[in-house]
Parts: C-alpha cells; structure tokens; sequence
C-alpha cells in the first residue's frame, strides 16, 4: 500500500470527523447559518495568503525542474485565480474586498498557518506536503460528497463553494498532492515515515478546529 493509502485508512476515523462536522453537513442540507459561511470567507482568505506561501517554499526546496514547476503553478493559482474568485464569492455574503484586506485572523487560523509553514520552513519537501495535503485531500472529498446530495450544487448561496471543491480541476491539484507525497516516501524508513504521519494528522485536526471555528465564529475570548 502506497504511504497516502496507509494514511487515509489508519486516519479514517479521525478524518471522518472533518466530513461529518455540523458546518460541512448544514451546508451540504443548505441549513447553514449565512452568518457562519461569512466568518468562514473571511478567514479562508486569510488562510489562503499564507497557504499559497507553502507552494513558494515548495519550489524553492524541490530538487528538479518538473517539480518546482508545478508547485509555481499552485501558487500562481491560488493567489491569482482561487483569491480572485474568493473575493468575488465573498460579495455575495457582504464582504468586501477592503474588509478581507483588513480583517484579523482567528487564533486558529494563526495557529494552523504558522504551524504549517514551521514545517515547510524548517522541514523537507515531503514533510511540507504532508502539512499542506490534508486541506486540498479533504476539500476534494468534501466537495464531491456535498455534490452528490441533489440540489447541494445548485444552492444559492453554497452551491458554487460545493461545484469549486468538487470539481475536476480543484481534483487535480490534490492528487497531485498525493502522488507526490507517495513519490517522496516510497522507501522511506518507518521513522520518517511516522513522522510524516504525525505532521499529516496535525494539520488534519486543524482541518477539523478551523470548520468549529468557523461554526461557532470564534476569536480571541477577550475583546479589546
């Protein structure tokens, strides 16, 4: 079994929690409250700046062209056409551009973004795609299953972030995700290996906390 198999069937049940939090339901019933879908683009934004930066980093540690090639790509779509259609999304709800521009992160965002990008500063390529390939995996995965509900793509409001996810192109992008994190750890020894699966389950749990976050539209617990 490849690495990314091992990793998806050993998680599962971690993982399905993802899938099965109250925010990923309601919006695949389109019960969700529009308040909580708001507080979720804004800090998606967020999360996107410097999730983009993961993919600068990626190229500059991979060690050929192809590769380098395709992790400039990544970001040359997430920061140019996934932000762009964010923004425009994100209108619908009220939103802003300047508000995106100036808004500030939840101690989860920080959290999981500053935690993601330790790991692809001070770590190897593959122990960066494994902190980055949880959301793109599980976003894959989310998106087919809320499309597969009838009338879920076709909803006013959730209807475009469910045929965005869902979609071939969105696809892609995550196995690519997955093909090279088996391409990087095929014959890696059983220590490296866990490590990997320690930072791939971290960033899954994020996954989970940013959905609750959003759900419950936390911040910091003291107004200033």
């Amino acid at each position: 079994m490849k690495f990314s198999g091992k990793l998806h069937t050993t998680l599962q049940p971690i993982w399905r929690n993802n899938h099965n939090h109250p925010f990923v339901v309601e919006m695949g019933k389109g019960s969700l409250d529009k308040e909580k879908f708001r507080f979720f683009m804004v800090q998606d934004y967020l999360y996107l700046i410097e999730y983009a930066k993961l993919f600068a980093i990626g190229a500059t540690k991979s060690q050929d062209v192809k590769t380098m090639g395709q992790f400039a790509k990544l970001l040359d779509a997430t920061m140019n056409e996934e932000m762009a259609l964010h923004r425009q999304y994100a209108e619908r709800f009220g939103v802003s551009e300047k508000e995106l521009e100036e808004a500030s992160p939840s101690p989860v965002t920080l959290a999981y973004t500053h935690y993601m990008l330790h790991v692809g500063q001070s770590g190897s390529v593959s122990e960066l795609v494994a902190a980055l390939l949880p959301c793109a995996w599980s976003y894959r995965e989310i998106g087919r299953e809320l499309a597969a509900i009838p009338g879920a793509a076709d909803h006013p409001l959730y209807g475009e972030w469910i045929r965005m996810y869902s979609s071939d192109e969105f696809g892609q992008t995550a196995q690519w995700c997955i093909d090279l994190l088996d391409e990087l750890t095929a014959g890696k020894p059983e220590n490296e290996l866990a490590k990997l699966e320690e930072i791939f389950l971290t960033t899954t749990r994020f996954e989970y906390l940013f959905w609750d976050m959003a759900y419950h539209k936390t911040m910091w617990p003291v107004s200033e």
